[in-house]
Parts: C-alpha cells; structure tokens; sequence
C-alpha cells in the first residue's frame, strides 16, 4: 500500500489494528499513548508526532518505507 498523507497512514492503521482484534484502549494500554493520541492519528490529524506513529505502526507489524517514486524496490 503507498501512502501519500495521513489520512491514509491513519486509515492503514486503523485497519491493521482491526484485523488484530485491538481496541484502542488496547493499544493505549500497551503502548502507554493516550487513547486521544491513537484516535487523532487514525483520523488523519496532521500534528502527530512522527516518532510516535512510527513505534505504532511498528507494534501492529507495519513496515514504513521511504522510496523515490518511481522506482522499483526489490524484496528482501
């Protein structure tokens, strides 16, 4: 999935969050982020930390990856 703003980054989280069966009070438990946190960036608040949104989507097994667009990247 390429991800050009985030609303979409939010929308990738949600979903993965879901398909886990987390709530997100789960997540704030685990996490220790406040719910409002985990809510503002799945609804696409553009002040979220970044460090932040990184470590969660790291949690729910979601890889970020900068590329030139355009270019093909290989698997590893």
């Amino acid at each position: 999935m390429i991800v050009t703003d985030v609303n979409g980054f939010g929308a990738a989280v949600r979903q993965r969050r879901k398909e886990l069966h987390y709530t997100q009070a789960d997540l704030a438990e685990f996490t220790g982020f406040s719910i409002s946190f985990i809510s503002d960036l799945e609804r696409g608040k553009k002040t979220i930390e970044l460090g932040k949104a990184l470590y969660l989507s790291n949690i729910l097994g979601l890889d970020c990856r900068l590329e030139i667009r355009g270019m093909k990247h290989e698997e590893t």
